[in-house]
């Protein structure tokens, strides 16, 4: 019999206050409905804004993992998606009444106390399974990462500091709910007292104190350490923490040189655009034939993976010899055309686009412009090519996309391009 998927047995709650803000929160930890994944509901806001733990809802914050935008976010979210992630919990409604979660003593451990609380709850439906294939490796500034196949999820961090109390460390852990506990829940966050003013001055570590952060002054730590190398063991959290963003059971050894929160997310966007998963698409081609007015051989689309309204969409399209093109485009050397690759993308972004409206079975999007297109990879038959786009502007019936394509996380083709949408 298949495994299911995991929410919460009951409700529990931690409260606390934020690191950065100094705001006072009480986060609640609900059961979720089955398929709707981890979302973290604003309950403090008059419409009670719902954000989903997911890579396409990533917000800009310093030092932290932020989620949403503007008034409509939450910050500081990586500890206690960390503990989620180690006790398989695939649905979870989190409520929180303020703009960060608690940071608790700053580690994982409060968040850990409420889902043992809370319990687990089996649900109807298989969770999502993210198996890794092929290695990947990923470069963001100081940080490095190399991702291979493995059977289950196995982090190895190591971290660089000019530190006597750190040096380097490395560590090894195997992401299971034992060794989360006895190894990493109780790691906490750090800094560094020659930091302090600058970093307050720019709003952040609001509510930092020795009784939720490590503070390093010179030469040692201003409290007692639980292990000799608490550092690299949070930074551990910290990975898990992003890698839970992906939504879903990621199966992969990762290996982190130096990892960062900027780091971790370049790394869980390269594993989403090159991995497989077992979760269904949101539309099919019977569903986009019911949207698009395109029929063969000029419908270039097979899947919508992910539609965030108004905001951006990932679509795939399958490259196989049968395609019309190639018995005259390049025969003995197949190519798909470029204008091809932009008109796939174009019709992706008109699924995002016919969102907006009411009625889109009676309405048509007409591409206005397109620019900055630029082509960096020969497509060929056997690609799977993968088309995220995001929406920049919209007024009245027109918009403003940016795309990418994608062939195995690799980008082949970008372009920016203004549509209307008309009736038919």
């Amino acid at each position: 019999m298949s495994e299911r998927r995991r929410t919460v047995g009951r409700e529990a709650s931690v409260r606390g206050t934020g690191l950065h803000t100094g705001a006072h929160a009480t986060v609640t930890l609900k059961p979720g409905t089955s398929g709707t994944g981890i979302v973290f509901r604003r309950t403090d806001l008059p419409d009670r804004p719902e954000i989903p733990a997911r890579l396409s809802a990533l917000g800009h914050a310093d030092r932290r993992t932020c989620l949403g935008t503007g008034e409509h976010s939450v910050s500081t979210v990586e500890h206690l998606l960390a503990a989620a992630a180690a006790h398989g919990i695939d649905d979870l409604l989190i409520e929180v009444d303020g703009p960060e979660v608690p940071i608790g003593d700053g580690s994982a451990a409060s968040f850990v106390r409420a889902l043992e609380e809370a319990g687990t709850s089996e649900l109807d439906g298989t969770p999502a399974q993210i198996a890794v294939t092929s290695p990947i490796v990923v470069r963001d500034g100081d940080a490095r990462y190399h991702v291979a196949p493995s059977d289950e999820l196995r982090l190895t961090v190591t971290i660089e500091w000019d530190h006597p109390l750190i040096g380097r460390q490395s560590g090894c852990y195997d992401v299971t709910r034992a060794q989360f506990l006895s190894e990493l829940a109780n790691a906490r966050t750090f800094g560094f007292r020659s930091e302090e003013r600058t970093l307050r001055d720019q709003g952040l570590i609001q509510g930092a104190s020795p009784d939720n952060t490590i503070i390093l002054s010179d030469e040692k730590a201003e409290v007692d350490l639980r292990w000799p190398d608490e550092f690299v063991r949070h930074k551990a959290v910290d990975v898990l923490g992003d890698l839970a963003l992906l939504g879903g059971r990621l199966s992969a050894e990762v290996v982190a040189f130096r990892p960062s929160h900027a780091g971790n997310v370049a790394v869980a966007r390269a594993i989403e655009r090159t991995t497989t998963r077992n979760a269904p698409p949101v539309m099919g081609i019977q569903e986009i034939l019911g949207v698009l007015p395109h029929r063969y051989p000029f419908l270039l689309v097979d899947r919508i993976l992910e539609i965030e309204t108004g905001k951006r969409i990932i679509g795939l399209k399958n490259v196989t010899m049968n395609e019309p093109f190639f018995p005259g485009h390049f025969p003995d050397h197949p190519v798909m055309p470029g204008v091809l690759i932009v008109e796939a993308m174009a019709q992706t972004g008109g699924m995002l686009l016919l969102g907006q409206v009411d009625d889109p079975e009676g309405k048509v999007v007409y591409f206005m412009s397109i620019d900055g297109v630029k082509f960096r990879k020969p497509v060929i038959p056997g690609d799977q090519l993968r088309f995220e786009l995001e929406m920049l502007k919209f007024r009245g019936k027109t918009c403003r996309m940016r795309g990418v394509a994608y062939v195995d996380g690799q980008p082949v083709a970008e372009a920016e391009m203004m549509a209307a949408i008309v009736d038919r």
